[in-house]
């Protein structure tokens, strides 16, 4: 037998209480797995063999506030002292087509395990640790092994971003080469991907690109046509895989919408395609379409001046953004990048000193000529490295409107 240690995440006043509400319910799937692989523990799902109605009633009678979540499926979500748990009645798939399914409720553990993806997320543990393993979860988990409950087809076809998922859960928890038996189900079903929504599609395929170092799972996804199926265009692996390279050495954060733009040709319309697809949010299309379009000159040798003139035009985001990007096809010196993103780290934009006022009192009557003069005055200041020179700028100033009065 298997028994987890006391964990914090088990013994929190707040799991307590739902445990002892419940009183027939073990936690499954990813908190379990997460622990006996020493990896950080964030959300804790429960199971149980009490029917939804019942689970109310206990969540009730024990003063815990809960929403009906996935009621349809048996899930409700517990809200134990502002953390939220998600209890879910032990169930069986009747009848699938790829996406939704219909299920009944049993008390059978094992038949629970049956219908779920991975024998890693096929685990329980009841509140004294002890874990029950119905599909060989831990000795896959040893061999840091991503493998299908039972048959893969079957299990893909019960839902098919399960295909994704299987890269995915392998960028993040396997090692050497993808299940034989997984990889050859998953890309003899990829035309069920093609029924996924864009917004599953998307949090699968960030959730991947955010794991260390996903190339080596994208190669075979890309062998297999499953790449193709979720991002049109030539996918530019080896930029991604420099990229990831440059956050595991130096530290940053992985940074999931940038490693995409990363995978993504230079192509502001593709790009605006996959946004669309995926149904990213307007703020995250509007960031891959820039960063897909960018033509600016940025190299290990761009001069301070020029990188202010550039940080003042793009803002701070944007600027980082394609030093990134560059370096990560120029990696033969980090100190120029690094310097380059200190930069951009400390900039602040300064503000241009001049003001449509001061143009009319120079003699230009109110009107479009205002903010021509603006306009070349500003550039000039930008060319100047934002020069706080007030004589020049009033020279300046006076030479723009003589040439513009002519």
């Amino acid at each position: 037998m298997t028994r987890l240690d006391p964990q914090p995440w088990m013994t929190t006043p707040a799991a307590r209480k739902l445990m002892e509400a419940l009183g027939e319910a073990r936690f499954v799937g990813g908190a379990i797995r997460n622990t006996l692989l020493g990896k950080p523990v964030n959300d804790i799902d429960i199971a149980t063999p009490l029917v939804p109605d019942e689970v109310g009633k206990r969540l009730a009678a024990a003063g815990i506030a809960f929403v009906p979540t996935g009621i349809e499926h048996g899930t409700l979500t517990a809200i134990v002292e502002g953390k939220p748990f998600e209890v879910t009645t032990l169930r069986r798939d009747v009848t699938t087509d790829g996406r939704h399914a219909v299920v009944a409720f049993t008390d059978d553990w094992r038949l629970d395990a049956q219908r779920r993806d991975f024998t890693m997320n096929a685990l329980y543990a009841d509140a004294s640790g002890e874990i029950f393993d119905f599909a060989g979860g831990i000795e896959d988990l040893k061999a840091a092994r991503v493998r299908f409950v039972g048959d893969a087809v079957t299990r893909i076809r019960e839902d098919y971003l399960r295909i994704l998922r299987l890269f995915r859960f392998h960028a993040w928890y396997g090692k050497d080469e993808i299940d034989a038996d997984a990889l050859r189900a998953a890309a003899a079903e990829k035309d069920g991907i093609a029924r996924l929504s864009g917004e599953r599609i998307a949090k699968e395929m960030l959730r991947l690109l955010e794991a260390e170092n996903p190339a080596p799972v994208l190669r075979p996804m890309m062998a297999s046509g499953i790449l193709a199926a979720v991002l049109p265009g030539e996918a530019n692996i080896a930029r991604l895989e420099s990229l990831a390279k440059i956050d595991a050495v130096h530290s940053f954060a992985p940074d999931a919408l940038l490693r995409l733009a990363a995978l993504l040709p230079q192509d502001k319309t593709l790009a605006g395609q996959v946004a669309d697809r995926w149904k990213l949010s307007n703020q995250a299309r509007e960031r891959l379409v820039d960063i897909a379009g960018a033509s600016e000159r940025i190299g290990p040798d761009l001069s301070v001046r020029e990188a202010r003139k550039l940080l003042y035009r793009l803002g701070v985001w944007p600027f980082k953004d394609r030093v990134f990007l560059k370096w990560a096809e120029d990696t033969k010196a980090a100190d120029p990048w690094r310097a380059l993103l200190a930069l951009a780290d400390g900039w602040k934009r300064p503000r241009f000193p001049l003001s449509g006022r001061e143009v009319m009192l120079a003699g230009v009557p109110q009107g479009p000529l205002v903010g021509r003069v603006l306009d070349e005055v500003e550039v000039w200041w930008i060319d100047n490295d934002f020069t706080d020179d007030t004589l020049s700028l009033a020279e300046r100033l006076k030479a723009v409107v003589r040439a513009v009065a002519r």
